[in-house]
């Protein structure tokens, strides 16, 4: 008998199907032998079979604290490029007022 071969995308998606529905309903409505699925649940389990992201084993899951610290970081850095970016937008306002006014100075001077 021939042993059939399921793609990567195929089973991450089990897996996330057997999250919601649970394994028996998951097997059943994918036609997968439930052995099969245990498998790649522990695989998933294990780290060799990557969900992708928002799918992470408590092993590698950050903790409380760790998070807050990664958001904190996260928000001075947005924080820093958000007062860099407003100060490009006076230089800018400013820069485009100057040469608009130059321009109006030489038009008149044509005249």
């Amino acid at each position: 008998m021939l042993k059939k071969r399921y793609d990567k995308e195929y089973k991450v998606q089990a897996v996330k199907l057997i999250k919601e529905k649970g394994m028996t309903k998951a097997s059943k409505e994918l036609g997968v032998p439930t052995s099969t699925m245990r498998g790649w649940v522990m695989a998933s389990r294990q780290g060799q079979l990557d969900l992708g992201e928002g799918s992470y084993t408590p092993k590698g899951a950050l903790s409380l604290a760790e998070e807050i610290a990664v958001l904190r970081k996260q928000n001075k850095e947005l924080s820093r490029a958000n007062r860099r970016l407003q100060e490009e937008n006076e230089f800018l306002e400013e820069a485009s007022a100057f040469f608009a006014a130059s321009r109006r100075k030489s038009a008149k001077t044509r005249d």
